[in-house]
């Protein structure tokens, strides 16, 4: 009778999920099969009670059982989690109450004020600058890369996207650029060094700010370079181009107007600009598991969420582009150098961080692999520039990129 009772629970939770692609099973009891094809591999419930809080709320009881090892998974973890991700894709808009909850408690607790974004950006980017060396670049660039090539490498694919950004922005000698969210600097280095820009670069992570400023200095470039440790909305001054890398979904919606203001005062009526975000297709919460273990305060907007912050300021957009799989292959190169750095990550913190960094680097490659979360860089200008490119050569017909393909074919 009781082994019943969870063959219906396990049952509920695998269609609660979409019926994805993988064997479902309870340690010692029933399990659910895939029907008529190979699955990705196997999720493993300790017990009952686990299986039972998946029922009630699956977004935050995997992550929290995956931690506690009262859930295994069996199988290359990026490939059973897409599996899972492309199944729920089909519910995703269906009403669950209490990943509902979850949402609207962590919205509360974790707003992007002031004093919030400080807290929210402590939590994720002050936790040592050694074990992000860990497993990123040697630049630190913690955003998505840009690959001319699949088979190019991670140092190659993130030098390939500050290219793509600064040719996107058409940056001449001399011009002042302001950044607003700046992480250690690679970018604002880059534009100062091979565009001969000066920039003032935003950030409120204090780890971040003071090895943005040594990597200046030791590449001489700080004659050049403005970093400063200050919320994005005090940014003042006016600019030539305002650019913006993987911050906007630490805004949050509730401020796209403070954003919006931001830019308009800065570029006025004749700069021009660039947003590059993790975004949705449609206005959705980031998992809750994320917004609590991760990204505190994380909201990846839809396109048409994005627009108000163009709208107010009678901004044009130029042009969008997705990068969602770029993303994916970026995540997943951050897993394999994490994965051979686990042992020092382990000695650094503990067995419970190392397995909340690895499922949330696997869930998110998985989430960009099925389309769940996008990459979108959105070129913008005001009314009155004259920077505006008359077709999309200058992209492309001199780039590296270019000449890289032209070296190999």
């Amino acid at each position: 009778m009781r082994s019943s009772w969870k063959r219906r629970l396990l049952k509920k939770v695998y269609e609660g999920a979409g019926k994805p692609r993988v064997r479902l099973a309870l340690s010692g009891g029933p399990e659910v099969l895939t029907v008529g094809e190979p699955g990705a591999g196997t999720i493993l419930i300790r017990d009952w009670r686990t299986l039972a809080g998946l029922a009630l709320n699956p977004d935050i009881a995997f992550g929290e059982s995956y931690i506690d090892r009262r859930i295994e998974v069996e199988g290359n973890l990026v490939d059973v989690l897409t599996a899972v991700s492309n199944a729920s894709l089909a519910r995703a808009r269906k009403h669950k109450r209490w990943s509902a909850v979850s949402s609207a408690w962590l919205t509360l607790m974790q707003r992007n004020t002031r004093e919030g974004s400080r807290r929210n950006v402590h939590h994720h980017y002050d936790i040592g600058n050694e074990f992000y060396q860990l497993w990123l670049d040697e630049r630190l660039l913690y955003t998505c890369a840009y690959f001319p090539d699949p088979s190019v490498t991670l140092e190659e694919a993130q030098s390939a996207k500050m290219d793509h950004v600064c040719r996107k922005l058409r940056l001449q000698p001399g011009e002042r650029v302001i950044e607003a969210g700046c992480g250690w600097g690679a970018l604002a280095i880059h534009m100062a060094r091979h565009y001969g820009v000066k920039v003032k670069a935003f950030n409120i992570s204090r780890e971040q700010i003071a090895y943005a400023r040594w990597r200046a200095h030791q590449e001489q470039v700080s004659h050049l370079l403005e970093f400063i440790q200050d919320d994005y909305r005090n940014i003042h001054g006016s600019c030539d181009v305002f650019v913006s890398v993987g911050m906007l979904e630490h805004v949050g919606k509730s401020h796209h107007a403070e954003f919006s203001q931001v830019i308009a005062r800065t570029i006025g009526n004749a700069g021009r600009g660039l947003l590059h975000f993790i975004g949705r297709n449609y206005p959705a919460p980031l998992n809750a598991w994320i917004r609590k273990r991760i990204f505190p305060g994380g909201y990846p907007p839809a396109m048409r969420e994005v627009m108000q912050i163009f709208e107010p300021a009678d901004l044009a957009v130029l042009d969008i582009e997705n990068l969602r799989q770029h993303y994916a292959l970026t995540l997943e190169h951050w897993l394999e150098r994490f994965e051979n750095a686990v042992p020092t990550v382990a000695s650094m913190f503990d067995d419970r961080f190392v397995r909340i960094w690895r499922l949330y680097l696997a869930g998110s490659a998985a989430a960009f692999r099925a389309g769940s979360l996008q990459l979108y860089q959105v070129v913008f200008a005001g009314r009155k520039c004259e920077a505006i490119p008359w077709t999309r050569a200058y992209l492309y017909d001199s780039s590296r990129e270019a000449e890289w393909i032209r070296a190999t074919s």
